[in-house]
């Protein structure tokens, strides 16, 4: 599937690039749908790719040396993902998992040097985005390290709704399909662990919950717990 300019123009990471830049780049992109459940790359596969997420979204998943699966991160629209080159590495560290129906751009990995020499708008952006996720991992490295599990899940929720929450009738939605399991993943805890918090926070009123879905009623009730403010 052919990709059109005016795609890239209307992504923040490209705004900056001229014509010519965006021609040069969708001459050598592909275009592809990923269904939902549908891997784009899997944990050690050759990186032969990087990808731009145009729709939908996408969760990251490492599987530990010890056999336990982590999400690492999930990717949203206008997300650039697998640019393992930038991390002198051959391989993919982790699984990208479609969580809903999603649409990606791919280049060949050997474009990526051609590409930020030609921009450098577009290098500092990665730079930017490499950056971010190193803070964001960090971030919850400290959580794992140092927090009560209760505090991690209100931290990891929160998270979701700053980057992909979506207001309906009660509250602000994730809005891809989201479960326990995933969240239990996200926060290096047990399935059992969230699903008794989770329980516990809809008695009280702060979240809604069902079969892959998750509505915050109460965020500053959420903040509190994440912040330890009594």
């Amino acid at each position: 599937m052919a990709l059109d300019r005016s795609v890239l123009r209307s992504i923040p990471l490209f705004a900056a690039m001229s014509d010519a830049q965006l021609d040069r780049m969708t001459a050598q992109a592909s275009a592809r749908r990923i269904p939902q459940g549908e891997a784009v790359f899997e944990q050690g596969d050759s990186a032969k790719a990087f990808y731009l997420l145009l729709h939908g979204r996408l969760k990251v998943t490492q599987v530990t040396r010890d056999g336990q699966q982590i999400i690492v991160r999930v990717v949203h629209p206008g997300d650039l993902f697998g640019f393992t080159r930038a991390l002198s590495r051959p391989d993919y560290p982790g699984t990208a998992t479609a969580a809903v129906d999603s649409l990606v751009s791919a280049w060949p990995s050997e474009s990526w040097d051609s590409f930020v020499e030609d921009n450098p708008h577009l290098a500092m952006n990665a730079i930017r985005t490499i950056g971010q996720r190193l803070d964001e991992a960090h971030t919850r490295i400290r959580e794992m390290s140092t927090e009560e599990v209760e505090r991690r899940v209100a931290h990891a929720v929160l998270r979701l709704i700053d980057q992909a929450g979506r207001r309906d009738e009660t509250g602000m939605r994730i809005d891809f399909p989201i479960s326990r399991r995933d969240i239990a993943e996200m926060t290096g805890t047990t399935l059992h662990t969230v699903s008794r918090i989770l329980s516990a926070w809809e008695s009280n009123g702060w979240v809604e919950g069902g079969r892959q879905k998750l509505v915050v009623c109460d965020a500053p009730a959420l903040q509190r717990l994440a912040e330890n403010v009594k």
